[in-house]
């Protein structure tokens, strides 16, 4: 099935819906805005960030998270760097009136605008400001309390999964079905910045899609874009890939993120590949059925036959091109007769022959 993006579909029979993530790779409104043009000169449809308040948020603000940054570009060097999530928190905070800017802003460059939730306050300023989806963070896919609430506005709900179990992932879906909200959209997203080839776990695109009747995404945590490709491959629905004006950024999620010269890469190859899939069924084209009977055979004959002789009795081999008779109607019509008298390497047609 696809659900409702705004004027938009996501689903089996849609175009792969492209997200961009500027979340964390933002640190004021006009980074956050420098962002959101380039996403839109790429070509994405969506830009995504997350709203929150760190002060809330945080309980404890000496809590600590690690991740990677690349240090040296050309030897791809990393180190690690662990510091409190408060802190990084703080980086990319925005005020209200800044959000609605930025809305504003991505209305104005035709993008559509959604974000990760972390208080019903949050959920309301989406609603005001006219979004089309909810994104529920990994972290809070057991918080049932903001994800009814998130349901119950009747916007398309985006539930990231990662660490999640399946019976979680199916206790979230349930609470949001219970509010009437079948708009949903299930994430894989793998854990880590960035995530560790052995905890992507593709294949489970496919398990959910089997379990579920929605639409299912593969949010990128990973450098480069080999995985959303394969991502794509098995069925999934939308890609959420972080953006960044520079992956040597000293803060979490620029090292795997796609930098201003790649952005329109990103996206010419993910539409390549969804029209070099194809569909399930194999429908030949008129231009590709004349080109393969040049290089497949018919029959000729190989020696001059006289009339009346029947095919099965005249000397023929099988040769290119295939405009003739071709090989798999001969066993069929070897007791036919040839109406004329015809040369060594005629191509036999039908209408050389009769009862």
């Amino acid at each position: 099935m696809s659900v409702s993006f705004g004027n938009r579909h996501v689903g089996d029979s849609e175009p792969c819906f492209i997200t961009y993530e500027a979340g964390p790779t933002h640190n004021s409104l006009e980074s956050a805005k420098r962002l959101v043009k380039l996403a839109a000169e790429a070509g994405a449809d969506a830009v995504k960030f997350q709203i929150f308040d760190p002060d809330r948020l945080c309980a404890d603000k000496q809590l600590t998270f690690s991740y990677e940054v690349l240090v040296d570009r050309a030897s791809g060097q990393t180190e690690t760097v662990e510091e409190s999530l408060y802190e990084i928190l703080c980086r990319r905070c925005l005020q209200e009136h800044e959000w609605r800017e930025l809305k504003h802003y991505c209305d104005s460059l035709n993008l559509a605008f959604f974000s990760t939730v972390s208080f019903d306050e949050d959920i309301a300023l989406l609603e005001d400001l006219g979004c089309a989806s909810i994104k529920i963070a990994s972290a809070d896919v057991n918080h049932f309390p903001l994800i009814r609430k998130a349901a119950r506005t009747g916007m398309c709900i985006q539930l990231d999964t990662g660490s999640a179990t399946l019976g979680e992932v199916e206790a979230a879906v349930d609470v949001i079905r219970s509010e009437g909200n079948e708009n949903i959209i299930i994430h894989q997203c793998p854990s880590g910045y960035p995530a560790r080839l052995s905890s992507i776990n593709l294949n489970i695109i496919t398990t959910l899609k089997r379990l579920f009747p929605y639409p299912v995404a593969f949010s990128d945590h990973t450098p480069g874009w080999e995985m959303d490709v394969a991502a794509l491959a098995l069925g999934a629905n939308l890609l959420e890939k972080t953006i960044t004006e520079d992956r040597a950024t000293r803060s979490v999620e620029h090292i795997f993120s796609l930098e201003p010269h790649e952005m329109r890469g990103f996206i010419r190859t993910i539409r390549d590949v969804e029209v070099a899939l194809g569909g399930h069924r194999r429908i030949m084209h008129a231009e590709e059925l004349t080109k393969r009977q040049r290089v497949r055979r018919s029959v000729y004959l190989k020696a001059p036959a006289q009339a009346g002789q029947r095919l099965g009795e005249a000397e023929v081999e099988f040769r290119r091109p295939g405009f003739g008779i071709g090989p798999d109607m001969y066993e069929r019509l070897v007791d036919m007769k040839l109406v004329h008298a015809l040369p060594a390497g005629h191509a036999l047609k039908l209408t050389d022959l009769a009862d």
